[in-house]
């Protein structure tokens, strides 16, 4: 007997930024898992189209840097507007692995939930690296926060790697384009009654020293960020929560 997977349309996308030494070991290994792909490339400056150029996916180019939280709308539209049921989402930097996405279509197959997202603490046999201390600091920070407010029981807030059923994520109203997307993804998620579930995946980290850009390099900058998104999504989505809460 066949599973909802096994009829569902699935696309997987990644969002690239100056990912040229990532890009080949990572396309190669993610062709072998999905058929469908589609990379966001967010203004890259090195060699990342040409190399995108030699692989078999589908490319959409920002003319300049947008920031991560667009590359995931892009994302959510073009799996909506070209009829996928289900839209995998991973990183370029070999922090998810590719290995990984038959775990993410056998949870598809559940049909339990609307969100399957990635969790590098769900069980520590996963963890390969330790994480810097105020990542990990700020995740946790932000994942209670979520938890306590919005009766989530999350394990961790930022993991990239998740499966999205498409027509449940497509009615959500998602504007914000940097790094404090997930922030508004969650509430506005539990605002709309998607179900949630954790899926636990490797905790890799190839690059402790990775920018996160400007003022968000310092951490204490990235947790404000984080909790005015968190806060302002909170206000805009109030009415609807209540109604949540109340159901």
């Amino acid at each position: 007997m066949d599973t909802p997977a096994d009829r569902s349309r699935i696309l997987l996308s990644i969002p690239v930024f100056n990912e040229a030494r990532y890009i080949e070991n990572v396309l190669s290994k993610a062709t072998r898992f999905a058929r469908d792909i589609l990379v966001i490339d967010d203004g890259s400056s090195d060699e990342t189209p040409l190399m995108l150029a030699e692989h078999k996916v589908e490319v959409i180019r920002h003319a300049e840097n947008r920031g991560y939280g667009r590359s995931m709308q892009d994302m959510i539209r073009w799996a909506d507007f070209d009829d996928y049921d289900w839209l995998i989402t991973m990183d370029c930097d070999e922090q998810h692995e590719p290995a990984a996405i038959p775990d993410f279509v056998k949870a598809i197959g559940d049909d339990d939930a609307d969100v399957i997202s990635g969790s590098r603490y769900l069980e520590t046999s996963s963890m390969v690296d330790t994480p810097p201390e105020d990542r990990r600091r700020i995740n946790s920070t932000i994942t209670n926060q979520l938890n306590e407010t919005l009766n989530l029981k999350l394990t961790d807030a930022f993991c990239g790697f998740k499966a999205y059923r498409v027509a449940a994520c497509s009615k959500l109203q998602l504007d914000v384009d940097g790094y404090e997307f997930p922030m508004q993804f969650w509430v506005q998620a539990v605002a709309n009654g998607l179900r949630i579930r954790e899926l636990p995946v490797s905790l890799i980290y190839n690059d402790p020293g990775r920018s996160f850009g400007g003022p968000l390099d310092q951490s204490g900058n990235r947790l404000a960020s984080y909790q005015e998104t968190i806060q302002r999504e909170l206000e805009r989505c109030k009415d609807r929560l209540s109604l949540c809460r109340n159901a």
